[in-house]
């Protein structure tokens, strides 16, 4: 058995699937660039798991190095989270989402193909509905032109995997759609670290009651929802991790029905930011401060996952509540103040 390499794997949703491969019995390399998360998660996740992973500080934008990589390297599959992901960052610099997300992929791809490395997990997104005209959706609920470019980034990524698994039969892969992930692993050892200036509301909203922030600001209280606040689906960063480890074993135990799959990963459940607002101050008995604020371009009004066929062909659901999410993302802000 070779290694799983683990793009973005010192990152948020990276480092507790790292943690869940570990405890899974893999053999696991990480490649990070570190641009936004940090080398000491590595020792954290090996505080957890009580395995240090391999560990390669690399840009996959350059392509000389991603072929060395896998040549360095014996690589049996690839679980693929590096990229950027700020909704709000990438209206702003289309350029760095477009060079980041998609020419790093397709380098990925080059260099498996050249390698005959043949299972690969992409690390998707919901965004790639835009604004469904029926919710929930479903995997066949039809993909939109994106609000942002971030989201179409994930869309063109999926595209091509769709193509080159087309042409090519012996290369297999899964697109795993996430809606939000939220929370932190139960140990408080890992969790979201964004750099400078969190865009999610979650690591927003935990800088705010730490008093990094000055408050939270909920864009738009005039959506079409029961508060006129934004909903989206909800899911445990665990529960997610979990769900990659599934997709791997699928692929390596060649259960696939095509050798190119896409599963929702979500709640089923929608939530509005209020509601997620006073989620935290219930099970944290803590008040957040917080303000209304003008809608945010490349925000979509509402959405969440009907997971069936995650739940039916993988075998997962998610087993963490909305108050396991807000418990764990506070006890990780905690630690992260005391330090």
């Amino acid at each position: 058995m070779g290694k799983i390499l683990v793009t973005g794997g010192t990152g948020y949703i990276g480092s507790h699937t790292v943690v869940e491969l570990q405890q899974n019995g893999f053999d696991v390399l990480i490649v990070d660039n570190l641009s936004n998360s940090r080398k000491e998660v590595l020792t954290k996740i090996a505080d957890i798991s009580g395995t240090m992973p391999d560990f390669v500080e690399l840009d996959l934008r350059n392509e000389s190095a991603v072929m060395n990589l896998f040549k360095n390297h014996s690589i049996d599959a690839v679980i693929h989270f590096a990229a950027s992901k700020s909704v709000g960052e990438s209206v702003q610099n289309p350029h760095l989402y477009y060079h980041n997300n998609v020419g790093a992929m397709l380098h990925l791809i080059k260099a498996m193909e050249m390698h005959e490395v043949k299972s690969f997990v992409f690390s998707s997104s919901c965004t790639v509905y835009g604004q469904p005209d029926q919710l929930p959706v479903t995997e066949q609920t039809p993909t939109k032109p994106a609000e942002s470019p971030y989201g179409n980034t994930k869309k063109i990524c999926e595209d091509i995997l769709r193509d080159y698994t087309k042409v090519n039969a012996s290369f297999q892969a899964i697109a795993l759609r996430y809606f939000n992930p939220v929370g932190a692993h139960e140990s408080a050892l890992i969790g979201e670290r964004p750099s400078g200036v969190p865009n999610n509301l979650i690591p927003y909203l935990l800088e705010t009651v730490a008093g990094i922030r000055e408050k939270l600001s909920v864009f738009g209280d005039d959506y079409s929802t029961p508060d006129g606040t934004a909903v989206r689906d909800y899911i445990h960063v665990v529960d997610l991790a979990k769900a990659h480890v599934i997709a791997l074993q699928r692929m390596l135990a060649e259960k696939q029905k095509s050798n190119y799959e896409v599963f929702n990963l979500g709640s089923g459940n929608g939530y509005s930011v209020l509601e997620i607002i006073q989620a935290f101050e219930k099970v944290n008995d803590i008040k957040v401060n917080y303000e209304i604020a003008p809608r945010r371009a490349g925000d979509i009004e509402k959405i969440y996952a009907d997971t069936t066929y995650a739940n039916d062909e993988l075998g997962w659901s998610a087993a963490l509540g909305i108050d396991e999410m807000m418990r764990t993302a506070w006890a990780w802000q905690k630690k992260l103040s005391a330090e």
